[in-house]
Parts: C-alpha cells; structure tokens; sequence
C-alpha cells in the first residue's frame, strides 16, 4: 500500500531551499506536513500558503534533548511521524584542513551527523512498533567524490550514506525504508552559508551554470515516499547535466 493521505511527514531544515521545496510538494498533495527548522518567521510564512496542512514547529537538531521533546509532542498532538526527511545539513567554508577552522568542523558534525542521528533515533522506535514508515536522508555527493576544501563536510555526508545503508541493515523484516538522497549542485542557501553569508562568493559558484534547483529534489523526496510500500529505494545520486565527478589531481612539482 503506497502512502496515504492520512500520513504525517516530518521535515528538517524546512525553512529554505530543499526543505521548503518538500515541504510545499507534500502540502500540495494534501497531506499533513510538520515543518522543523530554527527560523519561525520562515516557517510561519511557509503556514500561510498551505492553510491547515503545514505545521510550523521551531527545531534545532543539535539538541538532542530538544529534539526528543520536540518528536513526542508531535506524536501526541498530531500522531506517529509515517515519513521523516532528515534534510537539515550544511557547510561551512573551503579552506584546506591544515588552515579549517574547528568551530566550523564542530557545527558541521553537530548538524549532519548528530542531528541526523538524533532525529532518526527518536522517530525510529515508534516506525518499527507500529511496523511501517518511511526515513529519507539528503546526502550529497561530496559523500562519494572528493574535492579540496571539502574535508569534513564530505566526510559527513558519506557517513550519511553508509549509515542509510547500515540503518537498512538494522530494519530488514520490518516493513520500514531508508532512502539516501545524493544531490550535486543545487541553487539554495547552500553556498551563502558556506561561504558566511559572503554573497558575492555564493552567487559565484552557480555563474553561468544550470544547476538543480530545490523543487528538483523535493520531487525525488516525493516520488520516493510514494512508491508502493514494497518497494525500498536505497540510494539516488543526481547531478546537473553540467557536473560530473572531479577528475583525479596529480601534482607533478616533484620537490
């Protein structure tokens, strides 16, 4: 049985960019969609669009304790979380590793990897009681193709990857999926925050280029969440026609 519209859908991060573009493509269709992300002022005007299918609920997946709080009060005003898109994530700067700055490395495993944790931690018990639902992780290609500047946040995203792979593992005779979504360039806030809301820099890296854009993925989200419930999509790895994986870098300085 494919998703009903009866179902409650859980999105991080959903104040811009991917998540906000999920958010509108589940409203859209009817169902009922708990909107999580740090800036309320976004979140309620994303409310106003869809009247009665969006729920805004202030979110910071950093805080484990929060998030726990936050996933009970919406299991006990709402009803048990049948989709959860765990999209919030980001980077932060492009220095080598030798040069990073610590904090920035610190805010980056705190968002994509605890916050990811916290959050698939908490909906996961009640998935598996109950026998069915539905997690979605947003990866990235840096996950999969390295590229310099991209240390840790790379590093991030392919713990994202294995742990989509290893929580499969975990579930096989339920009934419940996990899906690993991997987009290469996407136009967001990405960049701007990358970059510390240097716009010039972020408006840069998507010059003269035809990148994804944030709807592009919001349908994948979808068209994944509503395959029959027999079916367990594990990875999507899509770029823009423009990108392709790096190629290998040889120094040939030999001193």
């Amino acid at each position: 049985m494919a998703l009903t519209k009866t179902a409650v859908i859980l999105v991080t991060g959903a104040s811009s960019g991917i998540g906000e573009a999920t958010v509108k493509r589940f409203a859209k269709e009817g169902y009922l969609v708990v909107a999580g992300a740090r800036r309320l002022d976004k979140l309620q005007a994303l409310e106003k669009q869809f009247p009665g299918r969006i729920m805004p609920f202030v979110l910071d997946v950093t805080k484990r304790k929060d998030v726990e709080e936050a996933v009970k009060k919406i299991q006990k005003e709402i009803g048990p979380i049948d989709v959860l898109i765990n999209n919030a994530g980001l980077a932060l700067g492009l220095d080598p590793a030798h040069k990073a700055n610590i904090e920035d490395w610190d805010h980056v495993v705190d968002v994509n990897i605890k916050g990811l944790l916290y959050c698939t931690k908490a909906v996961l018990p009640s998935m598996v009681e109950r026998n069915q639902g539905y997690i979605i992780n947003i990866g990235s290609v840096a996950g999969t193709y390295p590229y310099p500047g991209g240390n840790v946040y790379g590093a991030t995203k392919a713990f994202v990857h294995q742990f989509s792979l290893n929580l499969k593992a975990d579930l096989l005779g339920t009934n419940v999926r996990v899906t690993c979504i991997e987009p290469g360039l996407v136009e967001t806030e990405f960049s701007l925050v990358r970059y510390h809301g240097d716009q010039q820099k972020a408006r840069s890296v998507y010059e003269d280029a035809e990148a994804l854009l944030p709807d592009d993925i919001a349908e994948l989200i979808y068209t994944c969440a509503t395959q029959k419930s027999h079916v367990n999509i594990n990875t999507i790895e899509v770029m823009p026609v423009c990108q392709a994986s790096g190629k290998f870098e040889i120094n040939r300085n030999k001193h």
